[in-house]
C-alpha cells in the first residue's frame, strides 16, 4: 500500500506554479508585516508624527541616563516640564524599588514621572507607561526613549482635540533597567498605582521593526478586539503572548500586571544587536518604528479614552494573528473546535488514503513517528552552527546570538532545515508511500494544535489551522474530479496556510532569541517543511523507481554546499567595524585597603584594544567575593579615591544591620556575603524603606548580593537575615560609571562597544570586612 493522494499532469509545470505561489506568499507576508512611513514635523496636528517626537527624544536622549545619573536627573526634569506645559497634573513620585531574584536584592533610589490628563466622565484609567532610564552602556533612544518621546507627542494630539472621558494617566517610570524598580515602587505605594485601570505599555529590543503587541494581561478578548479595530497597522500574534507568558523576562508591564492592571504590551525588536549598548542612538533608530509606536499609542489612548472600562473585562483570551496584511481574531470558544475539526479531517484523509489502498496504519504510524527525525536534527544543527560560529569567531559569544548581519547565518539554517525534512522524505517515500508521510505530517500539525489548544491556546492556530486547511485540500484533491490545475489549488491549501503563519513566526524568533537559540527557529521552519514537503512528488518519478545514485546524492551535496557558502558570506558580511562594533568587556577594580587594583575582563577572545589591559587568568589577587565566573585580569595603577563603608549597627541573631557609604560620584553601591541570605531591607531616609524575600543562591560568585543603585550621599541603611554564623565575610562595592578616571585609560576605538555584562565599564572600589556576631 503504497501511493500517492493524487497526480496530474504537467507536473514540473505545476510544482514550478506551486513553489512560485509559497514563495510570493512568504514575501506578502513579510512586506505586509512591516512597520510604518514616518510622518514628518508638518503634519496635520491632530496626527502622530515621528519627526515631532524626535525634537523631544534629541532633548534627552544624546546619552546614557541610568537611574541616579545626572543625565537621568536632567531627563525626569525636561519631561516633567513637558508634561506640565501640557497643562498636565504632574508629581514626581521619589522612592525606593526593590526586586529580588536568586540569591540577589536589588534596590534603588527612583524618581518616577506621573501626569494626570483629567477624563470628562471617567470610567476608569488608561495608564500608558514606559520608563526614561536607560541601560548604562548606551543612550537608550530605543530602549526605551523612543516610547516616552511618543507619549508626549501623544499628550500633544490629545491637548489638541476634545478632552477624553476617561482619566489618561502617564508613568515615566525610572530604575526599568536594573530590575523594573519604578514601577514596582509605583504599585506599592502610589494611589494610582494601587487602583489598577488599563494599562498600555511601550518597549523596545532593538532600534527597528514593526511596533507588535507581543504581550497581554489573561482574559484579554475585549483587549484585543479594541486593538484589532483601532489602531491603523496592527502587528503581533497570540502565539506570541503565550511564548512571553513561558519565559522569565520582565518589563514594567510585569509589576503593574500583578498589581490589578489589565493591559497590553508593544516592542520592536529588530537590529537587536544594538540593544543595551552604545549603538542604541537617536542616529540608528528607524523612524518608521517611531511612528509605528506612536500612531499606535495615540489610537488606543483616543479609543480606550473614550470607551466604557467596565465593559473591557472578559473571561477568555482571544486568538489574533494576520494573513495575508489582515487581522484576524476569533474567541477562545472557538479554539478547540477548530483543533477538534483538524484531527476528525486528518482522521477522515487518513482513512480515505486507507480505503483507496494509497497507505496502511502501520506505515502511516511509523511515517508520523519518523518526522520527530527532520524536527530534532533541523533543531540540533542549528544548535550546532552556533557553536561552531562561537568557536571561529568567539566574539559572537558576548553578542548572545545577536548579530549585527545574521541573514547570511539564517538563511544557512533554513537550508539545512529544508535538506532535513527533504532527506527524510526521500529516504522513506519508497518505503512508507508518499500519502502515508503527507498524512503523517498532518497528524503532526493535528497533534501540536490539540496540544497547544490544553496548555497555549493562543498558539493553537499556528498548527490547527494549517493541518485543518490541509487535510481538506487533500481531500478535495482526492474526490473532486475537477481540472488538474483546481485539484493543485486546493492541495496547495495547507502548505499556504503554513507559509502564511510559521516563516514569519521564525521570523520573529530570530529576532528575539538570536542565533543562541536557533534551534528554536530551526524547529518552526522545520515544521513548516513538513506539510511543504508533500510538493516534491511533482518532481519526482514514481515511488516504484529507484532512483540514481548520482540523483539521490545530488540535493544533498548542493544544499550543503549552499549551507556552507552562505556561513562563509556571514562571515564576511558580517564583520566588524564601527558602525557594526565588536563587543567588549573591560572593568576596574580596586581594593581600598591595600591599594592594590587590577584591570578585569569576562572576555573569552578579548580584543586587541582590551588584551593591552589584561594578559592572565590569575584572579586570586582580586578582592574576596568580587570575581563572578572565569575573569582575565592585569595589573592597574591605583585611582585616588577612599572607596565604601559598611559600618554595623547591630549584629544580633539572624540579623545584621549595616549603614553602607560611598565615595563622592558613585552611584551604585554592591554587598557581596560568603553566606546564604533569607531577607533583605533597605531604608533611604525620606524617601522610605522596602523589604524583599530572598530565596536560593548566587552562580559563579558567593552566595548572596544585595545591590542599591542611585545611592543617596548620605548613604543607606541596609538590613539583613543571614545564618546565625560566628564569623561572616562581607565585600562591599562602590561601583562610578565608566574608567576615564584610571590614570593612563585609553578609551576604546570606533569598533568597540561595552558590553551588556552589568558589571562592565565600571570603576569599582571595594572594601572587605570580616564580620562576628556582637560586633
Amino acid at each position: 500500500m503504497i501511493g500517492k493522494l493524487f497526480d496530474v499532469p504537467r507536473r514540473l509545470l505545476a510544482g514550478l506554479a506551486a513553489l512560485l505561489t509559497l514563495a510570493a506568499v512568504v514575501t506578502f507576508t513579510a512586506m505586509a508585516d512591516s512597520t510604518m512611513q514616518p510622518l514628518p514635523a508638518t503634519a496635520p496636528g491632530d496626527q502622530f508624527s515621528a519627526g515631532r517626537a524626535l525634537v523631544h527624544l534629541k532633548k534627552f536622549a544624546a546619552g546614557p541616563r541610568p537611574v541616579g545619573s545626572p543625565a537621568g536627573d536632567r531627563a525626569r526634569d525636561y519631561l516633567a516640564g513637558q508634561l506640565r506645559a501640557a497643562g498636565l497634573e504632574v508629581e514626581i513620585q521619589r522612592s525606593v524599588g526593590a526586586r529580588s531574584a536568586a540569591g540577589l536584592a536589588t534596590f534603588g533610589q527612583v524618581d518616577n514621572i506621573v501626569g494626570r490628563l483629567r477624563g470628562t466622565d471617567s470610567t476608569g484609567t488608561v495608564l500608558i507607561a514606559a520608563h526614561y532610564d536607560s541601560a548604562a552602556m548606551g543612550p537608550g533612544a530605543s530602549d526605551d526613549g523612543a516610547a516616552v518621546a511618543a507619549m508626549l507627542e501623544t499628550v500633544r494630539a490629545l491637548r489638541g482635540g476634545p478632552g477624553p472621558r476617561n482619566d489618561i494617566v502617564l508613568l515615566m517610570s525610572d530604575g526599568e533597567e536594573d530590575g523594573v524598580l519604578g514601577a514596582e515602587a509605583f504599585v506599592r505605594e502610589h494611589p494610582l498605582g494601587k487602583a489598577g485601570g488599563v494599562l498600555l505599555n511601550w518597549e523596545a529590543r532593538g532600534v527597528s521593526g514593526p511596533s507588535l503587541m507581543f504581550e497581554t494581561s489573561a482574559g484579554n478578548a475585549r483587549l484585543v478586539e479594541t486593538f484589532a479595530g483601532a489602531v491603523p497597522a496592527p502587528r503581533g500574534h497570540s502565539a506570541m503572548v503565550e511564548v512571553y507568558r513561558l519565559l522569565p523576562n520582565n518589563t514594567d508591564f510585569t509589576p503593574l500586571t500583578k498589581a490589578g492592571f489589565t493591559g497590553m504590551n508593544f516592542a520592536y525588536i529588530q537590529r537587536s544587536s544594538l540593544y543595551h549598548t552604545a549603538g542604541d542612538t537617536i542616529a540608528n533608530l528607524n523612524p518608521g518604528s517611531l511612528q509605528h509606536h506612536g500612531s499606535n499609542m495615540l489610537a488606543l489612548a483616543r479609543a480606550l479614552g473614550g470607551a466604557d472600562l467596565r465593559t473591557l473585562d472578559s473571561d477568555h483570551d482571544a486568538t489574533y494573528f494576520r494573513a495575508l496584511g489582515t487581522m484576524i481574531t476569533y474567541p477562545g470558544q472557538f479554539v478547540w473546535p477548530l483543533a477538534v475539526l483538524a484531527v476528525v479531517a486528518v482522521a477522515g484523509l487518513a482513512l480515505l488514503a486507507r480505503v483507496r489502498r494509497l497507505l496502511s496504519l502501520p506505515r502511516l504510524i511509523m511515517a508520523t513517528a519518523s518526522a520527530v527525525v527532520p524536527l530534532a536534527a533541523s533543531a540540533v544543527l542549528a544548535q550546532g552552527l552556533w557553536e561552531l560560529l562561537v568557536s571561529w569567531r568567539p566574539a559572537y559569544d558576548l553578542m548572545g546570538g545577536l548579530l549585527h548581519r545574521p541573514q547570511p547565518y539564517r538563511a544557512a539554517i533554513a537550508v539545512l532545515c529544508a535538506l532535513t525534512v527533504l532527506g527524510w522524505y526521500l529516504v522513506l517515500r519508497r518505503r512508507l508511500g508518499p500519502a502515508a508521510l503527507a498524512v503523517g505530517a498532518l497528524t503532526w500539525f493535528a497533534g501540536l494544535g490539540v496540544l497547544c489548544a490544553q496548555v497555549a491556546p493562543g498558539a493553537s492556530f499556528l498548527f490547527a489551522l494549517p493541518a485543518l486547511t490541509g487535510a481538506l485540500g487533500w481531500l478535495a484533491a482526492v474526490l473532486l474530479r475537477t481540472p488538474a490545475w483546481a485539484r493543485t489549488v486546493v492541495a496547495m491549501l495547507g502548505p499556504v496556510t503554513a507559509a502564511m503563519l510559521l516563516p514569519s513566526l521564525a521570523g520573529n524568533v530570530f529576532d528575539g532569541m538570536g542565533l543562541a537559540l536557533g534551534g528554536a527557529s530551526a524547529l518552526v521552519l522545520a515544521l513548516s517543511g513538513l506539510i511543504v514537503v508533500p510538493i516534491a512528488e511533482l518532481f519526482l518519478p514514481d515511488p516504484a523507481i529507484r532512483p540514481k545514485r548520482a540523483a539521490v546524492l545530488a540535493a544533498p551535496l548542493t544544499a550543503l554546499l549552499l549551507a556552507a557558502g552562505l556561513v562563509v558570506a556571514g562571515f564576511v558580511v558580517d564583520d566588524f567595524d564601527a558602525d557594526r562594533p565588536r563587543r567588549t568587556h573591560l572593568a576596574y577594580v580596586m581594593d581600598a585597603e591595600t591599594r592594590r587594583a587590577h584591570w578585569v575582563s569576562a572576555d573569552v577572545d578579548p580584543a586587541p584594544w582590551t588584551k593591552r589591559y589584561v594578559s592572565g587568568h590569575d584572579a586570586s589577587a582580586l578582592p574576596p567575593g568580587y570575581a563572578r565566573g572565569t575573569l582575565r585580569t592585569g595589573p592597574a595603577p591605583a585611582i585616588a579615591a577612599e572607596g565604601p563603608r559598611a559600618d554595623v549597627l547591630a549584629h544580633s541573631g539572624d540579623t545584621l544591620k549595616l549603614r553602607v557609604t560611598a565615595g563622592e560620584g558613585t552611584r551604585s553601591v554592591m554587598l557581596r556575603l560568603d553566606q546564604p541570605i533569607s531577607h533583605a531591607t533597605a531604608s533611604a531616609g525620606r524617601f522610605g524603606s522596602v523589604s524583599v524575600p530572598v530565596t536560593g543562591t548566587r552562580i559563579g560568585t558567593w552566595p548572596s548580593e544585595i545591590r542599591f543603585r542611585g545611592l543617596p550621599a548620605r548613604g543607606v541603611q541596609i538590613t539583613l537575615r543571614v545564618p546565625e554564623k560566628d564569623r561572616i565575610r562581607l565585600t562591599v562595592i562602590a561601583e562610578t560609571d565608566g574608567l576615564t578616571a584610571v590614570p593612563g585609560f585609553v578609551p576604546r576605538p570606533p569598533d568597540l562597544v561595552a558590553a551588556t555584562r552589568e558589571d562592565g565599564d565600571l570603576t569599582a572600589v571595594t572594601r572587605g570586612y570580616t564580620l562576628t556576631r556582637g560586633s
